[in-house]
């Protein structure tokens, strides 16, 4: 199984720019989405339909914010969404897929990039999503969580280290919790097979970053060690380039 996670930034600005055409030539067998920036009503889902998925969406309330989906090949035993958490819910950031014993939840962990305030909503939503998985791990122990964490975990995640100590994405704390969340239990399914630096997923649009690549490695395949055994590959699709971030891969045996 070929699973990808790609944080679009806008859903409908991606297919006008070719995201279909994308899909039907990867042809992963499921795609994680998230700032799909839509209603599903707004999406062309016959043509999602077209190319042999079935598709399932938690946009936010808010119209053109936030918001994730999943398109499948193969139909899930079950679907859940959102934490169940009506703060969270309506900025449709949680959906979850289970095949068999084995379960897939898509994530888009907020920003804290707009200030204090949405800092605060991203640490607390860290604490919470931990209590959300851990929960979750008791009754489907083999988890892949992919998403886009909006987290640099380690210095080589990141271009130029020293020069984002203070920056959200990067933060002690933010780190801090990606630590206790790996040594949980969790994987890191990318750096199980490289561990070179200048390896990243997002870029600002800013100052020609990705030309330089200047980039962050934000979006994640993290499974349990229950699932570990599944594993099989991972990769960064870093030129594919439909939004400000790219495709990240895992392989995976269900």
């Amino acid at each position: 199984m070929k699973i990808i996670s790609y944080n679009v930034n806008g859903i409908r600005a991606a297919v006008n720019k070719g995201l279909y055409q994308w899909i039907e030539d990867e042809c992963p067998d499921i795609l994680c989405l998230q700032e799909i920036k839509a209603t599903e009503d707004q999406i062309d889902v016959l043509t999602i339909q077209s190319l042999g998925y079935h598709y399932y969406f938690h946009p936010a309330e808010k119209k053109g914010y936030s918001g994730v989906g999943i398109l499948t090949k193969r139909k899930p035993d079950h679907i859940d969404i959102g934490m169940k958490t009506d703060l969270y819910d309506r900025e449709g950031r949680v959906l979850r897929v289970d095949y068999g014993d084995m379960t897939v939840v898509c994530v888009y962990i907020p920003s804290g990039t707009m200030g204090d305030v949405r800092q605060d909503f991203k640490m607390q939503f860290l604490a919470d999503f931990t209590k959300f998985i851990n929960e979750l791990k008791k009754e489907r122990p083999q988890l892949l969580i992919c998403g886009d964490y909006n987290i640099c975990h380690k210095p080589i995640d990141i271009n130029h280290p020293e020069k984002h100590l203070k920056s959200s994405g990067f933060l002690p704390e933010e780190r801090q919790w990606f630590d206790e969340f790996i040594a949980s239990g969790m994987v890191d399914t990318f750096r199980e097979y490289d561990q070179s630096p200048e390896k990243y997923s997002w870029w600002s649009y800013r100052s020609n970053a990705r030309e330089k690549n200047l980039g962050w490695r934000i979006d994640y395949h993290i499974i349990t060690e229950d699932a570990r055994h599944r594993l099989k590959g991972a990769s960064i699709l870093s030129e594919v380039a439909f939004s400000d971030h790219c495709p990240v891969v895992v392989e995976m045996d269900f």
